[in-house]
């Protein structure tokens, strides 16, 4: 998975914890993520979406091959 997250959330200007804070959810979730090491659920992804005022297929892109 390749994750904007992080440029996402710093255009923001929130940290990871507050971003953590406002979608409910550990700031190791949001480390992860940024990291690309896990996958978001639908939900949370949704919820990220939203607060960050970014479609989620420009937060998050699959690379099918390593799937």
């Amino acid at each position: 998975m390749i994750s904007n997250l992080k440029d996402a959330r710093l255009k923001a200007k929130l940290t990871q914890e507050q971003l953590a804070d406002k979608v409910m959810v550990a700031r190791q979730t949001i480390l992860f993520l940024e990291k690309g090491e896990y996958n978001p659920s639908l939900k949370l992804a949704y919820k990220l979406s939203k607060l960050l005022g970014v479609k989620i297929e420009n937060l998050f892109s699959f690379d099918d091959e390593k799937e």
